[in-house]
């Protein structure tokens, strides 16, 4: 359609949309543009997300750079908390210590980016702190089959290995850290990518949380070229939608534990919950040691808090 732009929105703030244009063709093309959403989005109850791709049109004025977001094309997946779509990738960060990490919570995250079909990467922040808890939940999670690395944003350790796997791997592809806020985050964003400037924060020493730093999501591209791979800085852990873990059902729960999917169909009973059946086959695995029991604890409560979930 003559006029039309591709593009990806960047960010957006009280309805106002900033969009990367992705047309090669177009002048425009790798340049930022603001415009806002067309009203039919209003009545269909779609909403726009950072990461969304879209067609823009002319808007009928010249105001907001002269382009109305007129389509939204189909998404991969999306978050609700924080409002993201088509992720394929999120980099799961954690601290070593201070604050002490919850592990529970990091499941709760990865299981939400398995059921959407994202990629986790898990990374482990202030290994200067305590390299021997940082190693213990590197192997937990190493054996449950993910990418990990630790690193120390203070003596650089281990970040030219994240670069490196960037710089390789996300060609095309966004990407988030998601983390508890003060567990150095940001900061190791920075240290990826200076040119970001990305806000930091102090932990308070009496409750080790820190406030938040980041209050909206925003996509940062990794270069120049208009087909680039993008970083998403996202809210902290008490900002994702974690209060309402009930968007799927507890069938589909399994399937989010990437250690679990291999034994699904060994047990001994066709409807076992994989809780504490005799003959469970992930029972056993974690008895032998074979899947991690920190694992199966956070799969036992997430269970549990789908089992309550209302039918209606």
């Amino acid at each position: 359609m003559e006029n039309t732009l591709k593009g990806k929105i960047i960010k957006g703030v009280g309805g106002l949309y900033s969009v990367r244009i992705c047309t090669p063709s177009s002048e425009l093309n790798g340049t930022l543009v603001s415009c806002r959403a067309k009203g039919a989005f209003r009545h269909s109850n779609t909403t726009p997300l950072a990461g969304d791709n879209v067609l823009l049109l002319p808007a009928d004025t010249s105001a907001e750079g002269g382009y109305v977001i007129a389509e939204i094309s189909e998404r991969r997946n999306s978050l609700i908390r924080p409002p993201l779509a088509n992720l394929d990738y999120i980099f799961v960060t954690m601290a070593a210590a201070h604050p002490q990490p919850i592990l529970t919570t990091v499941d709760k995250l990865i299981s939400i980016a398995e059921h959407n079909k994202i990629e986790p990467i898990i990374v482990i922040t202030k290994n200067d702190l305590d390299a021997e808890s940082a190693e213990k939940i590197s192997e937990i999670y190493k054996k449950s089959g993910f990418t990990v690395f630790t690193v120390s944003s203070v003596t650089s350790d281990g970040v030219a290995e994240i670069k490196e796997f960037i710089d390789t791997s996300l060609a095309g592809k966004t990407a988030a850290f998601a983390g508890a806020s003060g567990i150095g985050k940001s900061t190791l964003m920075n240290a990826l990518f200076p040119n970001l400037e990305l806000t930091t924060s102090e932990i308070s020493r009496k409750i080790e949380r820190g406030r938040h730093t980041t209050r909206q999501v925003e996509l940062f591209p990794l270069s120049e070229e208009s087909d680039s791979g993008y970083i998403a800085d996202t809210p902290g852990f008490s900002m994702l939608d974690f209060e309402r873990f009930n968007f799927f059902e507890k069938e589909d729960l399994p399937l989010t534990m990437r250690e679990f999917v291999p034994l699904i169909g060994q047990c001994r009973y066709t409807k076992c919950s994989h809780t504490k059946e005799e003959g469970c086959a992930i029972v056993e695995a974690v008895r032998r040691g074979d899947i991690p029991r920190s694992r199966h604890d956070s799969f036992l409560e997430m269970h549990e808090t789908l089992k309550a979930k209302k039918k209606w």
